[in-house]
């Protein structure tokens, strides 16, 4: 009797690990043309997406779609497809994609085709949806509501829950002159702070921003601190700042010289052929600080180029999840 419990769990393990598997390769796939899409890799993310996408998939339904109609530069029948089953799923972002293809190039040359509803039944429906998560209290959702009806009272409802995202916008829409504020000061105090906020949830673009004013005010400390942070994200822009001031070209905020991690990062710098104009300066920059090192830290830098990018998340535009 013991022996055939054994054997039946034996068998119970053995059918979650078979069943599991096909799972964890589609989870990979689907990252990988994540990956390739952020990095402005479009035609190369198609085929891992499709896999995910055809498995049901909604999150890599949408990026398949997104990435056709980069690809083609409107929405043709295929992305149109892959949309629809996106928001089938109840895939927000897939709705308010569809509700706002009215201004997509294809009314321009007059190729666009029929949907499963109009531009007008789309954005209802996200409406709809963003609104059953809303009284769940996801923050995500609130943002959502700002993007479907560009009420600004929705992108502070979400920025004061404490989506990152919404705080970077605050901060956007602040500086160019949203809200009101009678103190002279409290505006730039308050894009100061909504920066500081996105940037402490982890919003790369933040970052970004956020290391300008920190800048201006002179605070090293502080920059040294959010640049190497931004530089783990994957921005690009951060590890490629970070990479050359660490190499001290130039020596701008304080870093320890440090060549062979310098060399490392822009030599992973150079995967980002896809687009983002940033080769010449990279190629450059990579060839500038190989002259300083000895044949010994060249090779060196490999074998730490290898660990970043074991440890780190990869390589990334961070483009907006709706962006044009």
């Amino acid at each position: 009797m013991r022996a055939y419990f054994f054997i039946a769990l034996f068998a119970i393990e053995i059918s979650i690990q078979v069943n599991a598997q096909p799972t964890l390769n589609l989870n990979s796939t689907k990252a990988q043309g994540i990956t390739l899409y952020n990095q402005f890799k479009t035609s190369a993310a198609v085929p891992f997406l499709e896999l995910a996408a055809q498995s049901g998939d909604h999150e890599a339904q949408y990026y398949l779609a997104e990435s056709l109609r980069k690809k083609n530069r409107y929405i043709d029948a295929e992305a149109r497809k892959w949309y629809e089953a996106s928001a089938a799923h109840g895939d927000v972002y897939a709705m308010i994609r569809l509700g706002r293809s009215r201004i997509d190039l294809c009314h321009q040359v007059e190729n666009c085709l029929a949907g499963q509803k109009t531009h007008a039944e789309w954005l209802v429906q996200a409406n709809n949806t963003a609104l059953l998560n809303v009284e769940k209290g996801d923050p995500e959702s609130m943002y959502l509501m700002y993007e479907i009806s560009l009420d600004r009272a929705w992108l502070e409802k979400s920025a004061n829950a404490g989506y990152s995202i919404a705080q970077y916008w605050m901060a956007v829409g602040e500086r160019q002159g949203e809200g009101f504020f009678f103190l002279p000061g409290k505006r730039q105090e308050s894009v100061r702070n909504w920066l500081k906020l996105a940037s402490e949830g982890g919003y790369p673009a933040a970052m970004m921003d956020y290391l300008q004013i920190l800048f201006e005010e002179g605070d090293m400390a502080s920059i040294r601190h959010w640049l190497r942070v931004a530089a783990e994200t994957g921005e690009q822009r951060a590890v490629s700042n970070y990479g050359a001031y660490i190499a001290h070209m130039p020596d701008k905020v304080g870093y320890p010289l440090d060549l062979v991690k310098g060399h490392a990062l822009f030599s992973l710098l150079k995967e980002l052929d896809g687009g983002g104009a940033i080769q010449d300066y990279v190629q450059e920059k990579h060839k500038e600080i190989a002259e300083k090192m000895t044949t010994e830290q060249i090779e060196n830098s490999e074998k730490v180029a290898q660990e970043w990018k074991a440890s780190h998340p990869p390589l990334s535009f961070f483009p907006d999840k709706l962006s044009r």
